[in-house]
């Protein structure tokens, strides 16, 4: 067991196998599934949580933790940060947030509300497609605001390409901001998917 905890891949994929044999267990313990739309709808919602925990983990770790303390930290250790485990996190950050989009709109399509979520439930009615609209919106917005403002932005801050110090330095500030708003927006964009399981 240690020789698999001390691999992240080898943890991963063990991880990947014991949800393998949990799936199996619970459905063929149940009477079996088919490959049908209700096996496919569960898959992608499996993806789209999986990787949503990832996204917005990674946005909250920069938010509530290395944005934070980068002050503190002295300047000879900052490059430990900008040049190894900030670039690592935003790769990670990025097609996070790229599969969870992908992942949802598939879900909705697979579940049939693609269409009355994204007009906000305006005429079916509301409740759970006005919820669940609002949280793709919002996670429309957030996405966007990581590939085409944050990551942009942090290529310059970072020093992955090279600018003048003064761009840098308003690059920085910039990806900061629009980090900050989708972590304004991450709570009512939650509150948003989870209140649609529970709404008519």
């Amino acid at each position: 067991m240690i020789n698999i905890l001390q691999s992240l891949s080898k943890t991963v994929h063990f991880s990947l196998a014991l949800a393998a044999l949990l799936f199996v267990g619970m459905f063929f313990g149940a009477g079996g599934f088919d490959f049908d739309q209700i096996f496919w709808s569960w898959l992608f919602r499996f993806i789209h949580v999986t990787v949503a925990i990832m996204w917005i983990g990674l946005l909250w770790y920069f938010n509530f933790v290395q944005i934070p303390n980068m002050p503190k930290i002295p300047d000879e250790q900052k490059p430990a940060i900008g040049k190894v485990i900030a670039p690592s996190a935003l790769l990670y950050f990025r097609y996070a947030a790229l599969l969870t989009v992908i992942s949802g709109l598939i879900l909705a399509y697979l579940n049939g509300y693609a269409h009355e979520a994204m007009t906000l439930g305006i005429g079916s009615g509301g409740g759970r497609n006005t919820a669940i609209g609002i949280g793709m919106w919002l996670g429309l917005i957030m996405a966007f605001n990581v590939w085409f403002v944050i990551w942009p932005n942090q290529k310059k801050a970072l020093g992955i390409v090279e600018v003048d110090p003064d761009i840098k330095a308003k690059s920085a500030k910039t990806a900061m901001l629009f980090s900050r708003t989708n972590t304004l927006l991450s709570m009512p964009m939650l509150l948003s998917m989870v209140a649609a399981q529970n709404l008519y």
